[in-house]
């Protein structure tokens, strides 16, 4: 299936596509378009203005993604609110690493096109599942 969104791939425009990929998806193909208006009738969009995989009330873009599919994943939830506080940066959650995400992302944006972004940034959230969900398991940040 297709997947629209945006050009100049973000944090949450790069955690929606891994999300999608993870749970949703796993054969999802993503294409950049400016304007919701020109997204193809074959393809979903997400975080674009107006869309409805997009920024709904005080949520980003991924957690909405999380609420349309009924994904109930503590692990994916924990990830839900760094996320958040690396895009939306309103101090809604705890999240002590969404600035360094935030930076990662970013730089990864100033060197790599979109799809290379997508491609980068899967490990890194990868990476981010295993530690919250280890810290689940443990009752601690793991060590």
């Amino acid at each position: 299936m297709k997947w629209a969104t945006r050009p100049g791939v973000h944090v949450d425009r790069a955690a929606c596509a891994w999300l999608i990929r993870r749970a949703v998806d796993p054969q999802a193909e993503f294409i950049y378009v400016s304007d919701a208006a020109d997204v193809p009738a074959d393809a979903t969009p997400f975080d674009m203005p107006g869309v409805d995989l997009g920024h709904h009330g005080a949520d980003c873009s991924f957690e909405t993604i999380l609420n349309r599919y009924e994904i109930h994943d503590p692990v994916l939830t924990a990830i839900a609110e760094l996320v958040h506080e690396a895009d939306i940066e309103d101090d809604r959650f705890d999240a002590p690493a969404a600035p360094g995400l935030d930076i990662i992302i970013r730089g990864l944006s100033l060197t790599l096109d979109d799809d290379a972004i997508l491609a980068a940034a899967e490990p890194i959230f990868n990476g981010l599942y295993e530690y919250f969900k280890r810290g689940l398991i443990l009752g601690r940040d793991p060590a």
